[in-house]
């Protein structure tokens, strides 16, 4: 399991099952799991191991919610109230994250193989077309989307920067050096009030003004393994779970946008890319045991479970 998705309209944690071609959405309230079957699966081998791939991506439209899958790097759509399938578009190779901008009412899917964007719309029979691609000199891995600005975030993994790209132009406006080395960046998430970008490294997560070039304004260890991350603006609370030391760090932005861990809680080795709630809790896949793992905000009532 790679990239969840949580749609706080409905309250419902949106989990692409890869091997299984299936998506699995979570109830938050009631806990109740309804599966979407009948995604293509594809087998490949990577560093030597073979593997099944599938949905693997999700993100949150305008009453639908779209699936990124590897299997046969196409992109679908799902009814976000009925759970009902409609279209699907097939890319130029399979997509990596999915992000939608509501500025321009667009699904842009990151190709690493390609160094590329695909940027897919709808036409006027709602049917989903690809209406540009933008190329880039790099992988691009992670990303945030400001709509109140019109800007895109990614990162070029394999060359250790970060980018700003202008939604309307489709261009990149600003490159930065991520800071993160070698192993390079990896998630991305937005403090819009506050201007702060934060970016994953391996083991930390850095803030840097969105906005404007500068050294970082703070940063904070979380452990090996990281990949993905998530913020709930409204808490000004970071999740990072890492996945080699088997744990999730919450972190708290201040006003002076300096990051400071709040609680560092024990998962599951392999465990990572958590989702967050309005409330905090955080939703982390551990692909290993084929669950999800739930755990409260800290000082809240409940059990990880």
């Amino acid at each position: 399991m790679d990239y969840l998705a949580y749609d706080r309209v409905h309250r419902r944690v949106w989990v692409p099952a890869g091997n299984t071609g299936s998506v699995d959405v979570i109830d938050v309230d009631s806990d109740r799991v309804t599966r979407v079957e009948g995604f293509p699966t594809a087998a490949i081998e990577r560093n030597g191991t073979r593997r099944v791939v599938g949905p693997s991506s999700a993100t949150i439209g305008d009453g639908v919610v779209y699936v990124g899958n590897r299997g046969d790097g196409s992109v679908c759509t799902i009814d976000a109230v009925s759970l009902q399938r409609g279209a699907c578009i097939r890319l130029e190779s399979a997509p990596d994250g999915l992000a939608y901008v509501a500025a321009t009412k667009e699904v842009w899917a990151t190709l690493p193989h390609d160094r590329a964007i695909a940027i897919v719309g709808t036409d006027t029979t709602g049917r989903l077309v690809q209406s540009g691609t933008l190329r880039l000199d790099g992988q691009p891995e992670g990303f945030a989307v400001d709509d109140s600005r019109r800007l895109f975030y990614t990162n070029l993994e394999d060359a250790d920067r970060t980018l700003t790209i202008d939604v309307d132009r489709r261009q990149v406006i600003r490159t930065r050096k991520s800071g993160c080395g070698a192993a390079g960046p990896r998630g991305l998430a937005l403090d819009v009030a506050l201007d702060v970008l934060f970016v994953a490294c391996t083991d930390r997560v850095v803030a840097f003004n969105a906005e404007a070039d500068g050294p970082p304004l703070s940063a904070i260890v979380v452990g090996a393994g990281l990949d993905n991350i998530d913020y709930v603006e409204g808490r000004r609370e970071l999740y990072a779970a890492a996945a080699r030391s088997a744990t999730l760090t919450n972190a708290r932005l201040g006003a002076d946008r300096m990051l400071t861990s709040v609680a560092v809680r024990a998962t599951a080795a392999g465990a990572r890319n958590a989702v967050a709630t309005d409330d905090g809790t955080a939703y982390v896949t551990d692909s290993a045991a084929g669950a999800i793992l739930v755990l409260p905000a800290p000082g809240l009532p409940g059990t990880a479970r």
